[in-house]
C-alpha cells in the first residue's frame, strides 16, 4: 500500500491519491532530484502479483514512453520499486473534459471543434507510432488552464505490430463509446478510436450519451445495431458539415469510416468554413447494417464472460477455504521428527536474520520527526522551530490564497503538519496571502472559450454574453472574440461572476413602425425572411405606413422566418342617398296623372 510521504525509487515522494483505476492508482507525488510536481501511477496491489497484468502495465510503459506530442501527456520514468510497478508521468494541472461537460450541460461549436483539433493532432501522433489508444473518453482527457488538450492514460493501450499481445478480443474500455468491431469480437484497430471520438464529439455537443441503457450489454448491443441519432436534433446551432463528421467518424461499416485519424483532423478544421455552408447530409457507399444476428455474438460473449469471472472469483475463494481446511486439519498428522528438527532449524535462521536485518538497523537508524504545525507564525519563525528538530527549510516561499491565516504568517508547510520525515528533510513553507482571490486582466481580442475555461478553473463563474457591435465585418469569422467585460480589470473572490461580452453578428430587426411596407418588404428580402401584411384603416397616416409588428425590435432574424406586419390605409366612408322632397314628388306625380 502506497502511503503519503513514502519515497519510490528513493527519488519520487508521494503527496496524495488523486484517482483510482481498473489496473492502477495514480497519486501526486514530487520528483525531489528535477524539485517538480509529478503523477506517479502505480500497478495496484491486487494485481502485481498477475504476470498478465503486470506484463500489460509494462507494455503500456514502453509504448506511452515513445509518445512525445503537446497533447499527450509526456512519460518521464518506469521502473519496479519494492514491488510495486510504476509510471512517472507529467502532473496535469486541470480538469477532466468529463467535468467540464458536467459543469456546462453542453459545449459551444467551436469549443468542439477546437478540442477534437486537438485531439485528432494527438491521436494521429500514437497511430504514427502504431499505438491504439482504446479507451478515448472525456475521463482520460485533461483540459488544461490555458485551453491546450492532453490525452491521458493509454492504460489499455496496443502496439499494432505487437507479437505478444494478449486478449485482443476481449471487450475493454468503456461501453459507452465501444466501437462495433470491438464489441462483436474482431479486436481494435485505428477506426476504433475514430468511432469513440465520434461518440465523444456527440456527447460534447449534447451533452449526453447518444446510446444509453440499464445494462453493458443493452448498450453495447445499441452500438451494433441502432442507427447513431441526429446531434442536429439534440442541438439546433451544429451545422451539418459538423454532424457529418460525427455521423462519418461514428459509421459502423468501417468502409464509410475515415481511413486515418488525420482526414479526420482535415475534415474538422475546415467544417464552419463559409464553404461548406449548404452542405448536404452525409449518405453511406456501404450497407451499414452489417453486425446481423449471427455475427452479433458479442452480447452472448459478454455475458458469459461477466459470469465466468464471477465463477473464477467463487472458485477460487472455494479452493482458498478447501486448502485451508486441509492443511489445519492433517498438518500435525503428517509431522515426523525430521520436520520438525527442521522446523525448528528454520526458526533459528528465521529469528538470525531479523536479528541482523531489522532489528540491529532499527537501532541504529534515525527516528521519524513529526512536522510541527508552524501556522500563524512569521517566516523566521517558522524556521527556527524546523530547524531546531534538524529539518532543512526550503529557500523559496510559495503563496497560499487562504484568509484563515493573517495576510504574511505561514499558513502551512509541505509535507503537512503531523507527518512523518526524516531528520534533513526538506520542509517548504506557505506564506498567506489574505485572501483567495483572482486577479483580472484585460481580456479583450482574446478567445472566449479558452479564456472563459482558465477563468472557471480558478474558481470564478463566468458569463458569456453578446453585445452589438458597430463594424460586424471586422469581426467576420472571429464571433468568438471577446470584445468587452465586465470588471475590466483588478481581483474577484473566488465564486465571483465576470461577465464576458462577444460580438453579436446576428442581424435583429429594427422597429419598422412609421416605416413603408416596401421597406419592410425590402429588408426581409435581403435577411431571406417572409413578411405577411394585414391592412388597418387610419385616415391619421399615410397609406402603407407600418402601425405594428409582430417580432420585437432587436430580436433576431432568423432565416426563413415570418414577421406580420399591420400598415394603414384610408378608412372609407360609406355612401348615403339623398333624400328627395315631398313637394317636388306631389308635383311629378300630379303631372303624369294630368298627361
Amino acid at each position: 500500500m502506497i502511503s503519503k510521504g513514502q519515497k519510490i525509487n528513493d527519488r519520487y515522494e508521494v503527496r496524495k491519491l488523486i484517482g483510482e483505476g481498473g489496473m492502477a492508482n495514480v497519486y501526486l507525488g514530487y520528483d525531489t532530484i528535477l524539485e517538480r510536481d509529478v503523477a506517479i501511477k502505480v500497478l495496484r496491489g491486487d494485481l502485481a502479483d498477475d504476470e498478465k497484468f503486470v506484463r500489460r502495465f509494462r507494455r503500456e510503459a514502453q509504448n506511452a514512453s515513445l509518445l512525445s506530442h503537446p497533447n499527450i501527456v509526456q512519460i518521464y520514468d518506469v521502473g519496479e520499486d519494492d514491488g510495486n510497478f510504476y509510471i512517472v508521468m507529467e502532473y496535469i494541472k486541470g480538469q477532466t473534459l468529463k467535468q467540464l461537460i458536467k459543469k456546462r450541460g453542453r459545449l459551444s461549436v467551436p469549443e468542439t471543434v477546437d478540442i477534437v483539433s486537438q485531439l485528432t493532432d494527438g491521436l494521429a501522433h500514437a497511430h504514427d507510432s502504431y499505438i491504439i489508444h482504446r479507451d478515448i473518453k472525456p475521463q482520460n482527457i485533461m483540459i488544461l488552464e490555458d485551453g491546450m488538450v492532453k490525452i491521458t492514460d493509454f492504460g489499455i493501450a496496443m502496439a499494432i505490430n505487437a507479437s505478444d499481445l494478449t486478449q485482443t478480443n476481449s471487450v475493454m474500455g468503456s461501453v459507452h463509446y465501444l466501437p462495433p468491431e470491438q464489441a462483436s469480437g474482431k479486436g481494435s484497430t485505428i477506426k476504433s478510436d475514430i468511432y469513440s471520438l465520434g461518440i465523444l464529439m456527440y456527447e460534447m455537443l449534447a451533452g449526453t450519451m447518444p446510446f444509453k441503457g440499464e445494462t453493458a450489454v443493452e448498450i453495447a448491443m445499441k452500438h451494433l445495431k441502432n442507427p447513431m441519432p441526429s446531434i442536429r436534433k439534440e442541438n439546433p446551432t451544429v451545422p451539418q458539415s459538423l454532424e457529418n463528421i460525427i455521423l462519418k467518424a461514428t459509421a459502423k461499416n468501417t468502409k464509410n469510416r475515415y481511413n486515418n485519424v488525420r482526414e479526420v483532423y482535415d475534415d474538422i478544421k475546415t467544417c464552419l468554413d463559409k464553404s461548406r455552408k449548404d452542405e448536404k447530409r452525409i449518405v453511406f457507399k456501404y450497407p451499414e447494417n452489417e453486425y446481423s444476428d449471427e455475427n452479433t455474438q458479442v452480447v452472448n460473449n459478454l455475458k458469459d464472460e461477466i459470469k465466468a469471472k464471477e465463477e473464477e472469483k467463487n472458485k477460487k475463494k472455494e479452493e482458498l477455504i478447501v486448502k485451508e481446511i486441509e492443511e489445519n486439519e492433517y498438518s500435525d498428522k503428517k509431522l515426523n521428527a525430521f520436520t520438525k528438527i527442521l522446523i525448528a532449524l528454520v526458526g533459528v535462521l528465521v529469528v538470525a536474520l531479523l536479528t541482523v536485518f531489522i532489528i540491529i538497523p532499527n537501532l541504529t537508524v534515525s527516528k521519524d520527526i513529526t512536522v510541527p504545525d508552524v501556522s500563524g507564525l512569521t517566516k523566521a519563525s517558522a524556521r527556527d522551530k524546523l530547524e531546531k528538530l534538524g529539518l532543512k527549510v526550503d529557500t523559496k516561499t510559495k503563496t497560499d490564497y487562504t484568509s484563515e491565516v493573517e495576510k504574511g504568517k505561514i499558513s502551512k508547510t509541505d509535507p503537512a503538519a503531523g507527518s512523518k520525515v526524516k531528520k534533513g528533510a526538506k520542509i517548504t513553507l506557505y506564506k498567506s496571502s489574505g485572501s483567495d482571490k483572482v486577479k483580472i486582466e484585460d481580456y479583450t481580442g482574446q478567445d472566449v472559450n479558452k479564456v472563459q475555461a482558465k477563468l472557471e478553473l480558478q474558481g470564478l463563474n463566468v458569463i458569456v454574453e453578446t453585445i452589438k457591435v458597430e463594424n460586424k465585418d471586422d469581426y467576420e469569422g472571429k464571433e468568438d472574440t471577446i470584445v468587452d467585460q465586465n470588471p475590466k480589470e483588478g481581483e474577484l473572490e473566488v465564486g465571483g461572476i465576470i461577465k464576458l461580452y462577444t460580438p453579436n453578428m446576428t442581424e435583429v430587426y429594427p422597429d419598422f413602425t412609421g416605416m413603408t411596407r416596401g421597406q419592410v418588404e425590402e429588408f426581409c428580402k435581403e435577411f431571406k425572411c417572409v413578411v405577411t401584411v394585414e391592412e388597418q384603416a387610419d385616415n391619421t397616416k399615410t397609406p402603407g405606413t407600418v402601425l405594428s409588428q409582430s417580432r420585437a425590435k432587436g430580436s433576431d432574424v432568423v432565416e426563413g422566418a415570418t414577421i406580420n406586419i399591420v400598415v394603414s390605409k384610408l378608412e372609407e366612408k360609406e355612401l348615403v342617398p339623398l333624400e328627395q322632397d315631398e313637394t317636388s314628388s306631389s308635383t311629378e306625380s300630379n303631372e303624369g296623372t294630368t298627361e
